[in-house]
């Protein structure tokens, strides 16, 4: 199939398009796919919603009207709250309910009983998290009878949609599903849309897939050999996201009445926490640590998995695989994967009011993650609070990025360590802690399975969690052979494993939301970031009153010891968290000098200056520091930012990378003409990875095969790509680097989306700290068949750039003319659940694609790929806007796909080519711009 590489040109042709899509759906089906049933275009077309007209909906208390434009984006204008939601709710079910029926199945560990015993695994582990419980009892006792309020009138307008429907009516993934069970929807609640935040919380956890690997690398790499692939946060170089301010000591540090576009920071507070120790200790079982402040410092090696055995190696794999198998809602977790916003100062921008950035990067999905909407009350009173619109869930009332009549917010991942794996000494009585023998807490879950018999689980919980190694027979010996100090418990038949996670802990989150949606200053700004516990964010802000500022929000553990890069002893009070870094002393800012903020998961403050340990897990900073550059390059000498130049920023290709080692590259002395006409390409390039570039695509490729011959093949194959195997030396081998017959055959064992080295801006760190140093240890790759083994830096960039040679010539061909780096690097969409397991036939009709894209893994078009798995796009700005605050109706924004979730609606992938190319859509906001761009009306009537 030939990549989409340009936009359709009107509705004409997606008219023709969509009739051709829905008559070749017909004829497969007619043809087999519908194993001998007939599905005539009606069926196909049976669940696409009314969207002109008039429908009568119950329990409204007056008419609604629901304005689409010609992209099928909704407005929606009610003259009550409860009104508001339950459209919303009715209207998000029109496009997107099988999309949320997938998602709450998902959250409640039930989707076995919608795909079969596949899922029982996945659903198993789910249970275990009690994502579901949780909700429940944030929505029984954490949240406001206002917020419960929405939600229910939320929920009833998506169970009138579904009031008379059989599946069929709804989606026709759900005609498809009945032919192989009788699975039938059931009615929406409150506690379904809650739960989703534990999913949106799960791949924004922080550090647990990074302190799994560091404890696996120990079978085969040193202490020091662990400590150079996480290199320090390199504060001197990447500025941290808060310069100017810190913590409060009063809420008296700024001024929300004041006028104008700049002033002071907030000041450096002390604030009166205690900062956790850095001990590591990592392969001997005695390790040290240091504390700051007045805190105690430890290390955790002595009762950790810091030093494991192959034992434990393989334990905490499956650990990882058993993450691995969740559904990757938020794309690969891993260095260079998060978002990007910025906001800067009206005294910096052409429209004298600051304008405000925001794409989030994610996992690619059919239909995107994001539904666009508008909530509009016609007249905002204290009975009709609401005035907003962005990117909502579906699935969930409010929205979650955008603005309102008065302010603009955008998200990013903080990255706090929000997560401890503890080790537990387990027997049939409980658990271990501080010498006494604790009970389980215990519940029974059983799970439903489409076509098979039922399958009973036993969730138990320790004090620090729920004990996850129970969910494999693997899992469950957890640390038989993992080393130990003297005083730890006798290891008997092993270890379990339990899982303490801020989300596991009920919360105001679902608050916040609401709050956020109404707030119409800095003040009320951070008092609704307060509550947004989970998943802890960087939440941006800009007013059309010209201030900016910064807060980040979440519920950050404070240690008594350790510093959560390695898991924990369970049974020693001592790595008990002792509480939470007070939301009042959490980083912010507040019109800062500098007059521009940006948060692109970097380090959001220096830790010398800051009490508190964050994380030990920042991105490194290769995307916020590209954002600064380019700011401060416009705004120099008196330069002014537009929104277009927002645009372009969002865009931009640069690879960081490539600037530090291409120059290195082009001094290789390269014999072969073949690997000579290559490397060639490389002269003159600026380093930009457009679609069409075939030094991008060499570059990439060369990139991919050092990191590959420096770290990849020298890594565990816990840690490897399934199913790659390699001739290497026994993890206790002691004999010569190069000696072919000391080897064994080892194949991986990682999906390839989350194997090291993944390529991202850590990896740059690693490889710029050694660069210089030509013999460092990590430039030597033993011999194979057909290459010598290296023994320096240039030898190993001189294999690299000959082995991505061939590499190409395999993939795209001899002629170096034709190669470009969007042939390696694609998108393919794919429809969820029957897009990635359906038969064949039905994936190609589901899934669209592919698109051939620029950027890169860390630029700040940050189209991720994994280089230990491959160049296919893996993660994607998931969408992007533009907020002006001086004209709300001159902001920007474009989705990945479109609104609907109807494979063969018009709008399924409207705003996908456009996306791609880097475009936006107008954004009405105002009652005059809305009406202008209406193309469909819909009037819901009590």
């Amino acid at each position: 199939m030939p990549a989409n590489t340009t936009a359709s040109s009107g509705k004409k042709k997606k008219g023709r398009r969509a009739r051709l899509i829905v008559i070749v759906l017909v004829l497969a089906l007619v043809a087999g796919v519908g194993y001998g049933t007939y599905w005539s275009i009606s069926t196909v077309r049976a669940s696409f919603p009314q969207t002109t007209g008039s429908i009568e909906l119950d329990g409204l208390s007056g008419p609604v009207d629901v304005k689409r434009d010609s992209y099928g984006i909704p407005q929606i204008y009610a003259d009550t709250d409860e009104d508001l939601f339950r459209a919303q709710g009715f209207v998000q079910a029109q496009d997107r309910f099988y999309e949320m029926d997938v998602r709450r199945h998902m959250t409640s560990g039930r989707l076995s009983e919608m795909f079969g015993s596949d899922q029982v695994d996945t659903d198993a582990f789910l249970r275990t998290l009690g994502w579901r419980q949780v909700a429940q009892e944030e929505y029984d006792t954490k949240l406001t009878p206002e917020t419960k309020k929405n939600l229910q009138a939320y929920a009833a307008g998506v169970n009138s949609y579904l009031a008379g429907r059989e599946g069929r009516d709804i989606s026709v993934e759900y005609a498809a599903l009945g032919f192989v069970n009788d699975y039938k929807p059931e009615k929406w609640t409150p506690v379904d849309s809650v739960a989703w935040l534990k999913a949106m919380a799960w791949d924004l956890r922080g550090n647990m897939k990074s302190e799994i690997d560091r404890s696996l690398m120990t079978s085969r790499l040193s202490a020091k050999q662990i400590k150079d692939l996480y290199p320090a946060y390199p504060y001197d170089r990447n500025k941290t996201v808060v310069e100017e301010g810190a913590v409060d000591e009063t809420t008296e540090k700024y001024d929300p009445k004041a006028t104008g576009t700049s002033g002071s920071g907030s000041g450096t507070g002390t604030g009166t926490g205690t900062a956790s120790g850095t001990g590591t200790g990592v392969g001997t079982g005695s390790g040290t640590g240091t504390g700051t402040g007045t805190g105690t410092g430890a290390g955790t090696a002595g009762d950790s998995a810091a030093g494991a055995t192959q034992g434990l190696q393989s334990q905490l794999s499956g650990i990882s695989d058993a993450l691995d198998e969740i559904p990757a809602l938020f794309g690969p977790n891993g260095s260079g994967i998060g978002s990007n916003s910025w906001v800067v100062s009206g005294q910096y921008t052409t429209t004298k009011k600051p304008l405000l950035a925001n794409d989030p990067h994610l996992a690619p999905q059919l239909p995107s993650l994001w539904y666009q909407m508008g909530l509009h009350c016609r007249q905002v009173s204290s009975t009709c609070k609401y005035d907003t619109a962005g990117y909502t869930f579906a699935g969930m009332p409010g929205v979650i990025i955008g603005h309102n009549q008065d302010i603009a917010w955008g998200f990013t991942n903080l990255g706090a360590d929000v997560t401890d794996l503890y080790l537990e000494k387990v027997s049939d009585e409980g658990y271990l802690y501080d010498g006494s023998t604790k009970p389980f807490k215990t519940r029974e879950e059983t799970i439903k399975v489409a076509g098979g018999k039922p399958k009973k689980i036993t969730v138990r919980s320790t004090g620090n969690g729920p004990l996850v190694s129970d969910r494999s027979d693997e899992l469950g010996k957890v640390g038989e052979k993992a080393p130990v100090t003297n005083a730890a418990p006798d290891r008997g038949d092993g270890y379990g494993i339990s899982l303490k996670w801020t989300a596991l802990m009920p919360g105001k989150s679902m608050d916040a939301v609401f709050e956020l949606n109404r707030a119409t200053d800095f003040e009320s700004f951070r008092a609704a970031a307060a509550h947004f516990e989970v998943p802890s964010q960087n939440l941006i802000y800009a007013d059309t009153k010209g201030h900016i500022g910064y807060q980040a929000p979440g519920r950050i553990p404070v240690r008594n010891a350790g510093d959560g890069t390695m898991p924990a002893a369970g049974w020693d009070s001592r790595y008990r968290w002792k509480g939470f870094i007070p939301q009042d002393e959490l980083p912010y800012e507040y019109d800062p000098e500098r007059g521009y903020i940006v948060t692109a998961n970097q380090a959001v403050i220096d830790k010398e200056k800051y009490p508190y340990l964050l994380t030990e897990d920042w991105s490194y900073g290769a995307r916020s520091q590209r954002i600064n550059d380019l700011i401060e390059s416009k705004i120099a000498d008196g330069g002014k930012i537009s929104t277009d130049d927002m645009r372009t920023m969002q865009m931009d290709n640069s690879s960081e990378i490539a600037k530090l080692l291409t120059p290195h590259l082009l001094k290789i002395d390269v014999s072969d003409p073949n690997v000579r006409e290559t490397q060639k390409l490389l002269e003159g390039w600026d380093y930009t990875q457009e679609p069409d570039s075939a030094a991008a695509a060499y570059f990439n490729a060369v990139w991919r095969n050092v990191l590959k011959l420096a770290f990849g093949n020298k890594l565990p194959k816990e840690l490897r790509v399934k199913g790659q195997c390699l001739s290497v030396r026994p993890a206790d081998s002691t004999g010569p680097l190069d000696d072919l017959n000391e080897r064994v055959r080892e194949c991986g064992q990682r999906a390839k989306n989350a194997a090291q080295p993944d390529g991202g801006d850590r990896w740059y760190e690693v490889v710029r700290k050694m660069l210089k140093d030509e013999k460092n240890e990590w430039w030597q790759a033993p011999s194979t068949r057909l290459d010598k083994a290296t023994d320096t830096r240039d030898e190993l960039l001189a294999r690299a750039l000959k082995d991505a040679r061939w590499e190409l010539t395999a993939k795209l061909g001899k002629d170096v003319d034709s190669w470009s780096w969007g042939r390696l690097h694609q998108l393919e969409l794919k429809n969820q659940t029957l897009g990635t397991s359906g038969p064949g036939l039905v994936q190609s009709l589901l899934n669209r694609g592919p698109w051939n894209l620029g950027g890169g893994e860390a630029a700040v078009n940050a189209t991720g790929w994994n280089a230990a798995g491959g160049y296919e796009v893996i993660w994607v700005p998931s969408m992007r806007m533009v907020v002006n605050l001086n004209d709300l109706d001159k902001s920007r924004w474009i989705n990945l796909t479109g609104a609907s979730g109807h494979a063969y609606s018009a709008h399924y992938t409207d705003q996908t080519d456009k996306w791609a190319k880097g475009e936006l859509l107008d954004w009405s906001f105002s009652d005059e711009a809305v009406e202008k761009s209406t193309t469909d009306k819909l009037v819901l009537r009590p």
